[in-house]
């Protein structure tokens, strides 16, 4: 879509959650940016197949925001809504008051999916010249991962697990890949997912439904002396509640839990009865609005950020994207997500 610059308002095409698997694209008139603001138009926007599939199924919790740290996602999620967190584009058109020095400059925004938006300059954040707009996407999710590897806090020599190999366990299986670990692995029901984690640098996959592929992880597990059995280490973020009851399984005396995966509406029962109760686990929960208390004295967001793009420029995460589709085509793309997600690893958006 072509922007005038003379025009009073723009026709903006964004993406709405209208009922439990039903998405619409709706044109909206969006006026020029008033003083202090900017225009956007957006270039391509990531799908979450975690969160926002939950979004799209109708399992947000009713009494919850969509997200209470960011601005664009304060509401209660109460249909129709929007939704999407990971935008990158270009400001086209500035307000009065706007330094001139952001026209046509790159950035990312949390912002739901659409093809225009208005916001004022402290809410987005300029992309790097050095990383592309694809890449830059990965920004909210790779920033979980960094976040994750602080709050579990790997050490030299530890064995440690990924349950879940989604984007997120991707990510942080890549920069788990960097440490001087003795074991990593990491397991998903999806081949291609296992592929994937072999490619970060994963040492050995297996798959959780797999009878076979967990007696053959315990017996590496729990092989050696009583004192040292069991993962020191393991990541959730599958998105399966369930497997909460497997990180216990393969846990051992003082291992530490991390669950970075948000579950929304679903439950599962927890078994903490027996060796979990006995074994003094550590179970955290990780959530990348805030820093863990121990770092927030040296690190803030804007550490953590910088932080992240140097990840993005080494990880390469773009080569994640398996499915880029024009907005009009989104429909398609949440069923198919739905039905099949065994077939789709990132999803992009794309604006004409």
């Amino acid at each position: 879509m072509t922007v005038s610059v003379s025009g009073a308002s723009i026709a903006a095409q964004q993406l709405w959650f209208t009922e439990a698997h039903k998405v619409e694209v709706r044109t909206a008139q969006l006026t020029a940016p008033a003083a202090g603001e900017l225009l956007v138009a957006v270039n391509c926007s990531a799908v979450s197949a975690g969160t926002e599939m939950l979004v799209y199924r109708g399992q947000i919790p009713a009494d919850m925001a969509l997200d209470a740290n960011l601005d664009s996602l304060q509401d209660r999620p109460t249909f129709p809504l929007q939704y999407g967190y990971a935008s990158a584009g270009r400001v086209v058109r500035v307000g009065e008051g706007v330094d001139p020095a952001w026209l046509d400059k790159r950035v990312f925004a949390f912002q739901p999916h659409t093809s225009h938006f208005v916001a004022t300059p402290d809410s987005v954040i300029p992309i790097p010249d050095d990383i592309t707009s694809e890449a830059a996407v990965f920004l909210p999710n790779m920033e979980t991962a960094v976040n994750l590897i602080q709050d579990g806090n790997p050490a030299l020599g530890e064995r440690v697990v990924v349950l879940g190999q989604g984007i997120v366990g991707l990510l942080v299986s890549s920069l788990l890949a960097q440490f001087p670990l003795a074991q990593l692995t990491a397991l998903d029901a999806i081949a291609q997912r296992r592929v994937r984690a072999l490619q970060s640098g994963v040492a050995q996959v297996f798959n959780p439904f797999s009878a076979a592929d967990i007696v053959a992880l315990k017996q590496q597990l729990f092989s050696a002396t009583d004192n040292t059995k069991g993962a020191d280490l393991i990541y959730e973020v599958s998105g399966a509640p369930q497997a909460l009851n497997l990180a216990i399984e393969l846990s051992g005396f003082a291992s530490r839990i991390v669950i970075g995966s948000w579950y929304g509406s679903k439950t599962a029962a927890v078994a903490l009865g027996g060796d979990a109760h006995r074994n003094r686990l550590k179970i955290t929960t990780s959530q990348v609005s805030s820093l863990a208390p121990e770092l927030s004295g040296r690190w803030d967001k804007t550490r953590r950020f910088e932080l992240t793009w140097q990840m993005l420029r080494k990880l390469n995460p773009q080569q994640l994207i398996t499915h880029r589709v024009a907005i009009a085509d989104a429909q398609s793309l949440y069923q198919n997500l739905h039905e099949s997600p065994d077939d789709i690893l990132q999803a992009i958006f794309y604006y004409p």
